[in-house]
């Protein structure tokens, strides 16, 4: 019998976190180190084959959508409603953080010990001021380098320019659209073959952090890691439930469509890992192809709506292990911080972190209470890439539903109206 790829994926997490457990216990930490690089290298190389892919595809087929569309205010009217589905969605996940945070309180039913003062963590805080170098740096100075360096939001910019100039030349212009349109063909065969490998990288990846971290990690974090993950199903089977139950967009049937995509990225603690698959189940939902290659790209940079929790819930919990109230005031102020600042982590390595110790500074918080997370946060990671991922494909899915692209039933393959 034939495994489907689901199935391969879930015996890849199985057996990595068995030998993972195993190196844990049977090795020293310098030898399950070792031996778990060596796992890990499969999934690194998987990553690595990902970002090759992604440029390409994000700009080939934002590049065909946009033609079709025509003109800038076509564009302008979608760039608008996917913003502010955006921002709206940023703002329940940051409060949605603060809440589950504020009610379940695992900073204070947990006793935590206070690493000792000058504790290295490896993460430095990202300063909250930055939001002109922020909208600088998302306007490219090369095309080439942005494609080579796969800054996304950077992509998305020459491909928007790119995309309505060549709708503007009309006639001139459909061969140029053909062979872009063929060009993103050819990278989603490249994504078959890559995916393939996709279930022995979750097992090199299971491996190296079980490896290092052992199971037993999950016992002493078991409550926090309770209360963090409650939030996350909350948010997605009642906040974006409810989204969709409001807007029109069968909910379960939408997360039965993408729940590779979501397997992949829990597994690898990757969002971008199940980008490339995550279009093609949007397609297949009945998504036009110009709305995923428009909204999808950008969800990646401005709607990680798991992250988004984890940087009001983490900073909370760190004030409550410190035994430091934050005020209603000061939270309020935190999350309005973040709303603003989150958006300039796309592609910072732990960007999370980087964020929250930027934000426990604001807060007077040590920062060697970083610490307190590092050990269970690739854990964590798992949780909110899938979340991210989910928040992406409701995103995609309600600004087709109010711009009519919206075609249950059927798939609407890439060249429908070439």
């Amino acid at each position: 019998m034939k495994l489907n790829i689901t199935t391969k994926i879930v015996i890849g997490f199985v057996l990595g976190v068995v030998i993972g457990q195993i190196l844990h216990s049977t090795t020293d930490p310098e030898t399950a180190k070792a031996v778990s690089d060596k796992f890990q290298l499969l999934s690194r190389i998987f990553l690595k084959l990902i970002k090759m892919i992604v440029g390409p595809l994000v700009f080939s087929t934002l590049v065909v959508g946009i033609a079709k569309l025509g003109d800038f205010k076509a564009v302008g009217r979608i760039g608008i409603k996917t913003l502010g589905y955006f921002y709206f969605a940023t703002i329940l996940s940051l409060i949605i953080g603060l809440v589950v945070v504020n009610v379940t309180r695992p900073g204070e039913i947990q006793s935590w010990p206070r690493p000792s003062a000058g504790t290295a963590t490896g993460i430095e805080g990202k300063k909250l001021n930055s939001l002109e170098d922020f909208i600088l740096h998302i306007f490219p100075d090369s095309a080439f380098r942005a494609l080579a360096e796969n800054e996304i939001l950077q992509i998305v910019v020459f491909a928007l320019f790119f995309g309505v100039a060549l709708g503007a030349i009309g006639e001139k212009g459909k061969g140029l659209l053909k062979a872009l349109d063929a060009l993103s063909e050819v990278v989603f065969k490249m994504v078959g073959y890559v995916m393939q490998m996709a279930p022995f990288a979750v097992l090199g990846a299971m491996t190296a952090v079980v490896a290092a971290k052992g199971l037993g990690i999950l016992v002493s974090y078991a409550y926090l890691l309770i209360c963090f993950f409650g939030g996350l199903l909350f948010f997605i089977f009642v906040v974006l439930f409810a989204v969709c139950t409001v807007v029109g967009i069968p909910f379960f049937k939408l997360m039965a469509q993408v729940k590779d995509a979501l397997l992949l990225s829990f597994s690898t603690a990757s969002s971008e890992a199940s980008l490339p698959q995550q279009i093609k189940a949007l397609e297949s939902f009945g998504i036009s192809s110009r709305i995923i290659g428009f909204v999808l790209p950008l969800g990646y940079s401005f709607n990680l709506d798991g992250s988004m929790m984890y940087m009001t819930f983490a900073t909370g919990f760190l004030a409550q292990a410190y035994g430091v109230p934050l005020t209603l005031e000061q939270q309020v102020l935190m999350l309005l911080t973040l709303m603003v600042t989150s958006k300039g982590i796309a592609g910072v390595p732990r960007a999370s972190l980087v964020v929250i110790a930027g934000t426990m500074a604001m807060f007077d918080l040590p920062p060697e209470g970083l610490a307190l997370i590092l050990g269970i946060d690739p854990f964590l990671d798992m949780g909110r890439s899938a979340t991210s991922v989910a928040g992406n494909a409701v995103a995609t899915a309600v600004v087709a539903k109010w711009e009519g692209e919206y075609h249950p039933g059927r798939e609407v393959p890439v060249d429908e109206e070439l």
